[in-house]
C-alpha cells in the first residue's frame, strides 16, 4: 500500500479522524490477526462478531490505525459505512498508480482461483505483480487486494466472483481491468442465480467492464463464453482445444501423478509445458493464463516457462504423499459439479492402489441439488473403488454410487472411517464445497 496518512484516508473516505494523524505504509487487512506493522484494519459491525472489539489484537500484530464505523483504542478513520469507505480508499490508490498498472480480471463458474494462480505466475515472469491471496474475489477482497499494490507494483491478478448479476460489474468499476479473462460458464451459485443464462450475464459483466482498447480472454470451447465477444469492441483472444482457438493446447498427457503436460499452439509458435500441479484440466487454466500473458506483453515461451514453477492456493488440488504410503488429494476448498468431475478424473489418473473419493455437499445448488449429487455419485463409482458420501445433503452421492458407495453422518465418522481401513498405496481425494469443511477429513488422513 503507499503511504497515506489518516488525514488522507478520511478525506478519500469521507470520514473523521479519531485519534492521532498517524501514516499507514503497510496492507490493509479484514483479520487483525494478519495486520503487519504499519498496517490498516478495517473493522465491520457484522450480524456475531464486531471487528471494532478486536482493534488491540490488531495493534498487537502491528496495525496502527482502524477503519470503521466507531472510535477504537487505535487511532481510527470513523466512517458511515465501512464497505463503502474500504472500496473507495482502493479505488483511489489503484488510480493514483494506474498510468504505469496492467489489471488482469479472473472469473468463470469453476477454476477462478486456480487460473488467477497461474495468471500471478505469469505476470509476475516478467514484472511486480499483486495477485488476490486464496479466493479474496468479492466486494471486500478485491478492494483488499487492489490496497496491497505501491509505487513498485506494474501488475494486478484480481480474481472476480458473483453471486448475481452485477456483482461483477460493480467490481469492474472500482477497477477496470486492461485484461478480461472468462474461464466457463457452469452450475456454481446456480441457486442464487437461478438460470445458467443469468450466469452468464454476470460472468460477461467482466468483458463489458473493460477499459477502452482492453483485451477480453475468452474460453473458445465454451459457447457461452465464445459469444460474449459480442460484448466489447476491443481485441479477443481465445484459448481452448479448438482448432479455432488463438492458443489451442494440443498433445496432451499426464504422467503418474496426474500432472498435465501439453503443447500451447499458435499462430506465431508454439511452447512445450509441464505443469507442476495435478489434473488434465489446469492444462485449460494455463492456456486462459498465458493467453492472458500475451494480451500483457508477456511472451509465449516466457508464459510456458513461468507456468512450469507455478503453484496453487491452499487445498486446490494439493497433493501430499505422506509416509503412511498414502497418498491424499485434498481439493477440499470448493466444488460444484464440474469441478467435482474433474477431481474425480484426476483420482483415476493417478497410479496406485485403491482410489477413494470422499465427497461432500456441493452448495448453491437450488432445487438442481439432489439431482446433480446423485450424478456424481455414478461419475465417481466409474473412478473411484470406495466413495464417502459424507454429510445428509450429500446422501444423493452415495445412492448414485452404488454398491461403491459408504454414507458418514458427518466429518469424524467418515474420519474415524478411513483412519481404521487405509493402507499404503491408497489414493483419497477430499472434495466438496467450503462450507463443507472437509479439510478436517483431509488432515485426519494426513495425521
Amino acid at each position: 500500500m503507499i503511504p497515506l496518512s489518516l488525514a488522507e484516508i478520511a478525506a478519500i473516505t469521507g470520514g473523521t479522524v479519531a485519534g492521532d494523524d498517524v501514516t499507514v505504509t503497510a496492507p490493509a487487512v479484514l483479520d487483525g490477526r494478519r495486520a503487519e506493522p504499519g498496517g490498516l484494519f478495517v473493522a465491520f459491525d457484522g450480524e456475531h462478531v464486531d471487528g471494532h472489539d478486536y482493534a488491540a489484537q490488531a495493534g498487537q500484530a502491528g496495525a496502527v490505525a482502524v477503519l470503521g464505523s466507531r472510535r477504537t483504542e487505535l487511532p481510527t478513520v470513523v466512517v458511515a459505512d465501512a464497505q463503502a469507505a474500504l472500496q473507495a480508499l482502493a479505488a483511489n490508490v489503484v488510480a493514483r498508480l494506474r498510468a504505469r498498472l496492467t489489471v488482469v480480471g479472473v472469473t468463470g463458474s469453476q477454476g477462478k482461483t486456480s487460473t488467477k494462480d497461474l495468471v500471478g505466475a505469469v505476470l509476475s515472469s516478467a514484472a511486480p505483480t499483486i495477485a488476490t491471496s486464496g479466493s479474496m474475489n468479492n466486494e471486500l477482497g478485491v478492494p483488499i487486494t487492489m490496497l496491497r499494490a505501491d509505487t513498485e507494483t506494474r501488475c494486478l491478478a484480481l480474481e472476480m466472483g458473483a453471486r448475481r448479476v452485477g456483482d461483477i460489474a460493480a467490481l469492474a468499476e472500482l477497477v477496470p481491468p486492461d485484461v478480461a479473462v472468462v474461464l466457463n460458464v457452469g452450475q456454481a451459485h446456480l441457486s442464487y442465480f437461478g438460470t445458467r443464462e443469468a450466469i452468464a450475464a454476470a460472468k460477461g459483466e467482466l468483458v463489458q467492464g473493460l477499459t477502452p482498447g482492453g483485451t477480453a480472454v475468452l474460453n473458445a470451447d465454451d459457447p457461452a463464453v465464445a459469444a460474449m465477444r459480442a460484448l466489447t469492441d476491443g481485441p479477443v483472444l481465445t484459448f481452448g482445444k479448438a482448432e479455432h482457438a488463438d492458443v489451442r493446447v494440443v498433445d496432451l498427457t499426464l504422467d503418474e501423478r496426474s500432472r498435465p503436460s501439453f503443447t500451447l499452439q499458435t499462430a506465431d509458435g508454439s511452447a512445450r509445458v509441464t505443469l507442476p500441479i495435478i489434473g488434465a484440466h489446469q492444462a485449460l487454466n494455463a492456456a486462459a493464463a498465458a493467453t492472458a500473458g500475451l494480451a500483457a506483453g508477456i511472451p509465449l515461451d516466457a508464459a510456458a516457462k513461468a507456468l512450469a514453477g507455478a503453484a496453487l492456493s491452499k487445498w486446490r488440488m494439493e497433493l501430499q504423499e505422506l509416509p503412511s504410503g498414502i497418498t491424499l488429494l485434498n481439493d477440499s476448498y470448493n466444488a460444484n459439479p464440474d469441478s467435482a468431475r474433474a477431481a474425480l478424473d484426476s483420482l483415476a489418473a493417478i497410479e496406485g492402489g485403491r482410489r477413494i473419493a470422499v465427497l461432500g455437499d456441493m452448495a448453491e445448488l437450488g432445487d438442481a441439488s439432489a439431482a446433480e449429487h446423485f450424478a456424481i455419485g455414478e461419475y465417481a463409482a466409474a473412478r473411484a473403488d470406495i466413495v464417502i458420501a459424507v454429510g445428509e445433503t450429500s446422501r444423493p452421492i452415495a445412492e448414485g454410487a452404488g454398491e461403491r458407495a459408504i454414507a458418514m453422518p458427518d466429518n469424524e465418522s467418515a474420519a474415524h472411517w478411513l483412519r481404521g481401513r487405509l493402507a499404503p498405496g491408497d489414493i483419497v481425494l477430499v472434495k466438496a464445497s467450503r462450507e463443507a469443511k472437509l479439510d478436517e477429513i483431509a488432515d485426519a488422513v494426513a495425521a
